[in-house]
């Protein structure tokens, strides 16, 4: 079955550039698997990279739509987190927050790469949250793209995700209603709904569901900030958030996209990947 699942994974690698190179760092809580793409121009070879962290349940695989994008500026590196169904090896448990930023510290040093652009979404996003909280020395700047780490999970997220998987299997007509009800275009992407139902079959993530930083913790983050949700989020809050990051964060940017809920980075690709340019821009 995982042999099934990860065919189905690199039919998705597919929809996007191929990496330049893929490598294995090894951290004290496992292997992390990593995929690399080279810069557009080889001049940019030097500039900061940026780093991508996926949500929970996926793999960098979720990233095609924006790599070619990001990478129109320098490298670009992605990382299956240990624990979800990547290829990333997980040994010892790491969903404490403490040892999430020394994963991501020592995944980052493995690769020797002492400034980034962090890139995360969903749960991705608590941990480059979470990074910018407690280990904060390699970054250059953090985007959180309809992030965990802002609000407890309630249970309306939890609704959605299983209604979004049961909604895998509809018939083909009535997927395209079921995407544009839950804002949910893996209904409508034959190669993502495919690793999809073929992932939750291959693979259980063991973990809690991370704790929101509170406004003290947010109050410490000092690395320039990129906040984006989607208008129809059930993750977070938007309107909440808006006037809530800006407050404890002094300097964030803070957007909301219209017309989408969790995961604006698919459905909103090049809107989302205009944002993110102009703001790590902004920091260079």
């Amino acid at each position: 079955m995982r042999d099934r699942y990860f065919r189905a994974c690199d039919a998705v690698y597919a929809l996007g550039p191929a990496p330049r190179a893929e490598h294995d760092v090894e951290t004290v809580f496992g292997t992390t698997h990593v995929y690399e793409w080279g810069p557009t121009h080889p001049a940019d070879e030097t500039r900061i990279p940026v780093v991508l962290v996926h949500g929970s349940g996926s793999n960098s695989s979720m990233w095609y739509p924006n790599v070619a994008a990001l990478r129109t500026r320098g490298p670009v590196y992605a990382l299956d987190t240990p624990g979800d169904p990547g290829r990333s090896v997980h040994r010892v448990p790491m969903h404490r927050p403490e040892r999430a930023a020394r994963w991501m510290d020592e995944a980052l040093a493995a690769l020797g790469l002492d400034r980034v652009h962090l890139i995360g979404s969903s749960y991705g996003g608590w941990l480059t949250l979470n990074q910018a909280h407690r280990r904060p020395g390699r970054l250059a700047s953090v985007t959180l793209l309809g992030p965990g780490g802002l609000e407890k999970v309630g249970l309306r997220f939890f609704v959605w995700i299983f209604v979004s998987l049961f909604a895998t299997s509809a018939p083909k007509p009535l997927r395209r209603h079921l995407a544009a009800w839950l804002d949910q275009p893996v209904l409508v992407i034959p190669e993502l709904r495919a690793m999809i139902r073929t992932g939750v079959r291959a693979f259980r993530i063991r973990r809690p569901a991370p704790l929101p930083l509170t406004d003290d913790e947010l109050r410490t983050i000092h690395t320039p900030l990129h906040l984006l949700m989607g208008r129809r989020s059930l993750l977070v809050h938007p309107k909440r958030q808006l006037a809530r990051v800006p407050s404890l964060v002094p300097g964030a940017r803070v957007e909301i996209v219209p017309a989408t809920g969790h995961g604006p980075q698919i459905d909103h690709a090049d809107a989302v990947n205009e944002r993110m340019l102009d703001f790590i821009g902004s920091v260079d």
